[in-house]
């Protein structure tokens, strides 16, 4: 997920769904936030969908999309579980 996530493009589509009115975005309200072809932005959907960020569902011509509630649980899980101090150096 955090792989999915690295790419500064796919992060902000990430944001941009989950801060979309009613917690679904169609990609066409989304891409044009973006100066990417829509098979970029596309590709970019499909790479958080198999990452398990994203799901999705066809209505007509357009796709939406929603964030995966437990996937981004289990990413604030992780970062919160994780020792800030594990790789700090202890000299005397």
């Amino acid at each position: 997920m955090f792989k999915a996530m690295g790419d500064p493009v796919r992060l902000r589509l990430l944001s941009l769904v989950a801060s979309h009115a009613g917690g679904e975005a169609c990609v066409c309200d989304i891409s044009e936030s973006f100066d990417l072809s829509q098979p970029t932005i596309s590709h970019h959907l499909k790479v958080l969908r198999q990452a398990g960020l994203l799901d999705c569902e066809r209505r007509g011509t357009w796709v939406y999309y929603w964030v995966i509630p437990a996937a981004l649980q289990q990413l604030s899980s992780i970062l919160s579980s994780a020792d800030p101090t594990a790789d700090t150096l202890v000299t005397a």
